[in-house]
């Protein structure tokens, strides 16, 4: 049980923790907006909150120094964790599946048991993932879900095979949101689901062929 756990919890890290390196550029076709996901804006404002939240937890860190150092990218890697958490939900939407906010809480619960503690859980989540206090529910309710969407896939997510599967997916999710990033964030890639050039290791995973994909990749 703590090993599926462990591992919906390392790709869901694995997908929201991109942070590309990108040159800011040209117009923006939004103004005030990072990006616009199915029609819905994501404004600039918003995604500041974000970074400030994140910023002031890291302040607050006794390693702060070394927190800040580790997120130089910290806007385009919020950024893609907020479009991507629509991506998912789509991705969710289309085969059916909805999250309650119980399963959020006992999946909270499971998850600060197994780190010692709420203090030791928002802890982990800012050091590995950039997470604020404030925004710990967000992103175990992600978890939660894409453990979900794997299981109506038929999906798992320990195999290469699977994560093909759930990656196959959000894809389609992506391409169906018609995703327009802001050129100061860099563009979105709907087939490696990605901001950017950045890699994430499990996106690097499923948008391999089955054959090219190697075993702890």
């Amino acid at each position: 049980m703590h090993r599926r756990r462990r591992t919906a919890l390392a790709v869901s890290a694995a997908l929201v923790a991109a942070a590309p390196l990108l040159a800011a550029c040209g117009n923006e076709a939004h103004p005030g907006a990072a990006a616009v996901v199915g029609g819905d804006r994501i404004e600039v404002a918003a995604l500041q909150s974000e970074v400030k939240d994140v910023r002031a937890a890291q302040e607050a860190s006794p390693q702060s120094a070394q927190l800040i150092q580790n997120t130089g990218q910290l806007s385009r890697a919020k950024l893609h964790g907020m479009i991507l958490d629509r991506v998912l939900e789509q991705a969710a939407q289309d085969a059916g599946v909805t999250v309650s906010r119980k399963e959020v809480q006992d999946a909270r619960a499971a998850a600060a048991q197994q780190s010692g503690g709420e203090e030791q859980l928002a802890a982990m989540l800012l050091q590995q993932r950039g997470v604020a206090p404030g925004q710990i529910d967000v992103a175990v309710r992600e978890e939660v879900l894409l453990t979900k969407l794997a299981q109506a896939l038929g999906a798992d997510l320990t195999t290469p095979q699977g994560q093909q599967k759930v990656g196959a997916a959000l894809s389609a999710a992506s391409k169906a949101l018609d995703i327009d990033v802001n050129p100061r964030y860099g563009s979105w890639d709907d087939t490696k689901i990605q901001l950017g050039d950045y890699k994430a290791p499990w996106i690097t995973q499923v948008t391999k062929e089955p054959e090219a994909i190697q075993a702890g990749g």
